[in-house]
């Protein structure tokens, strides 16, 4: 082809974006409608329930499936324990040398700044179950210091915990032995109200904030306020 026909065919390709797409970019900015972040993913259905809401606003997502698994202390603890408590959700393993002491530390933050709400609770689910026996994670705990009752560090089956992360909360984990400690995970939070529901706040651009960040302070520090919210 000719360097004549391809830069031919370049303009017409930049004149096609300029009469459909232009305008259309055009109107979303005119209307406010301009998105500078949205966490959902697309994990949710999040077209339902925004109307009428302002930034700051909490609205809830879906029901928390159900669960059981093995807490530090060898009781058995299922979702039904949380009903009527406001919690947050993570997942972990204790051997994590990156991520993982990050997000314990300012769960523990969380855990202080709710130390004598009884309608408040943690739970952090092991994606390491086979190492991750209640006597290692009875050990974890006491080293940051747990004492909230309801923060409970869990293990079980792998198979049901990946799956409750990924399609569960959906929260990414996988085992990889090429990553660094073997398994790749979320680094982020989510926050269950006391009905049993995943919870978000509508931020400054309308849209739903469904995930905390656990590695950053201003996201902790907006847990901790929608967690008074919920309470």
């Amino acid at each position: 082809m000719s360097k004549k026909n391809s830069y031919l065919g370049l303009t017409v390709v930049v004149l096609i974006f300029a009469i459909i797409f232009i305008p259309k970019i055009h109107d979303r900015i005119v209307k406010g409608n301009t998105v500078e972040s949205n966490r959902s993913s697309d994990a949710y259905d999040t077209s339902k329930g925004l109307e009428g809401r302002s930034p700051g606003d909490m609205i809830t997502i879906n029901d928390v499936p159900t669960f059981s698994f093995i807490n530090q202390n060898n009781k058995t603890i299922t979702n039904a324990d949380y009903k009527g408590k406001v919690y947050v959700v993570e997942f972990f393993f204790s051997s994590c040398t990156t991520i993982c002491p990050v997000m314990n530390n300012n769960l523990q933050q969380v855990q202080n700044a709710f130390a004598k709400r009884e309608d408040f609770g943690i739970a952090s689910f092991s994606i390491d179950p086979t190492y991750d026996t209640p006597e290692i994670l009875k050990a974890y705990a006491d080293g940051y210091d747990v004492t909230h009752p309801n923060w409970n560090f869990l293990t079980g089956d792998k198979l049901d915990i990946i799956a409750l992360s990924n399609e569960g909360f959906k929260l990414f984990a996988a085992e990889n032995e090429e990553a660094e400690d073997g398994f790749e995970h979320s680094g982020m939070f989510a926050l269950i109200n006391k009905e049993g529901k995943v919870s978000s706040r509508i931020d400054e651009n309308g849209n739903p904030l469904i995930y905390y960040n656990g590695l950053e302070q201003d996201q902790i520090d907006m847990l901790i306020q929608d967690i008074k919210k919920l309470l």
